[in-house]
């Protein structure tokens, strides 16, 4: 399927400024050029004069002195930054491996490409995240068929965050408080998370791209301009391939607020899950802002969309009552991603066949009730050598099961 959507334009902020400061700025840069530029010519006519007129007489006994290099650290005492540790190389966004813990404390992922690797969640009956269980406590399945558990992991693995925020019209009033959410969100998050700041209406604007300080993310939640419709199906695709090609997590999340439904994207909802399924994607947290359109239609279809997202994903949709409650829905969001088991298996059937594959998992333990395991439902099988889902592949999406039971237990 051929995906058109825009990538993420960076803002011209110019047009959003004072004109007078706009003019106060250019004439100051304008000033500090020619500066440069006498400051250049001036050093190159006194170096023409040392050279024809040198101040200074050779030193005694015909000895050359040889100008130590200034890119060389001369000190007795090593330098600290001698050594730089490397960053580590961006991670593939394949949705395979397992996490390592490296002595340094940063995480690595050890991938095969032929695992799957799925990001699970388990609950009680009274909602409380279950964060105990071993191993042998699961059983996978794809297309029903029970798979070999081949890596497990319960830990807080550092992520790749998107954070889109819708900046239409409606959304003038609200901003404020989602900002503040936001924020507080990635300060409950692993301090080795990294994130942008996407605010998209009738378009989609990157105004902070990756980054783990906390400074730069709210400056990029600054850019208020509420105006135009909301292309939120738009701005997730976009967002979804960003985290694609430059996130250095392999773990990644896109985290949705918006008031509203969709009327200004160029892509489908089924295409947009589509797409993000074919990337192994992102885990999509929604946060939908519908109280003051709760019987509407505008408000059933919005909550329906969002809620879709987020099960196809293997997030959770949240409704709040009032924008009060927005905050402590953002820490709820940190502590699940914070909480959640990563599962590999080696699919029995090849990925050389290519298709979607359904995914089921099932927590059974004693001293439990009843578990339930959330989790994204699917995936669409790559054979190797090629991106992207394959055209005659379809995701289920117009049957999204309910909230929680992406992929609990039984029937």
């Amino acid at each position: 399927m051929d995906f058109r959507v825009p990538p993420l334009r960076l803002r011209d902020t110019m047009h959003l400024r004072n004109p007078k400061r706009s003019f106060t700025i250019f004439a100051l840069t304008v000033v500090l050029v020619v500066c440069v530029l006498c400051a250049r010519r001036f050093s190159v006519f006194a170096d023409a004069q040392q050279t024809t007129h040198p101040s200074s007489a050779p030193p005694p006994g015909g000895q050359t002195v040889t100008q130590p290099s200034l890119t060389t650290d001369t000190d007795p005492v090593p330098s600290p930054d001698t050594s730089p540790v490397p960053s580590p190389p961006p991670a593939q966004n394949t949705g395979t491996g397992a996490a390592k813990s490296s002595a340094n404390g940063h995480f690595t992922f050890r991938t095969s490409v032929s695992e799957v690797v799925i990001y699970a969640t388990v609950v009680d009956e009274h909602e409380h995240l279950i964060t105990t269980l071993q191993k042998q406590d699961f059983s996978v399945y794809e297309d029903g068929a029970r798979q070999v558990i081949s890596s497990f992991r319960q830990e807080d693995v550092p992520i790749s965050l998107a954070i889109l925020i819708d900046n239409s019209g409606s959304m003038r009033e609200k901003r404020a408080a989602v900002n503040l959410a936001a924020i507080d969100l990635v300060r409950a998050s692993n301090p080795q998370d990294e994130s942008f700041i996407v605010n998209f209406s009738d378009e989609a604007f990157l105004d902070q791209d990756f980054t783990s300080n906390i400074g730069l993310l709210e400056k990029g939640l600054s850019h208020i301009d509420a105006k135009g419709g909301t292309a939120l199906y738009d701005a997730i695709v976009a967002a979804a391939d960003h985290l694609a090609k430059y996130a250095k997590r392999s773990k990644q999340v896109i985290l949705i607020i918006t008031d509203g439904e969709d009327n200004s994207s160029s892509t489908t909802l089924a295409e947009t899950v589509r797409r993000i399924q074919a990337l192994q994607g992102p885990i999509v947290y929604s946060i939908g802002l519908l109280y003051d359109e709760q019987n509407g239609r505008e408000g059933h279809r919005a909550r329906k969309d969002l809620q879709l997202l987020s099960d196809q994903t293997g997030g959770i949709a949240f409704f709040p009552k009032s924008l009060d409650q927005v905050d402590a829905i953002a820490q709820e969001v940190a502590k699940d991603i914070r909480n959640q088991y990563i599962i590999g298996y080696h699919p029995t059937n090849p990925f050389r066949n290519g298709g979607y594959r359904t995914i089921r998992v099932v927590a059974k333990a004693k001293g439990f009730g009843k578990l339930t395991v959330r989790t994204r439902p699917g995936y669409f099988a790559q054979p190797p050598g090629k991106k992207g889902a394959g055209k005659s592949a379809s995701a289920p999406a117009s049957s999204a099961p309910s909230s929680g039971a992406s992929a609990g237990s039984p029937h």
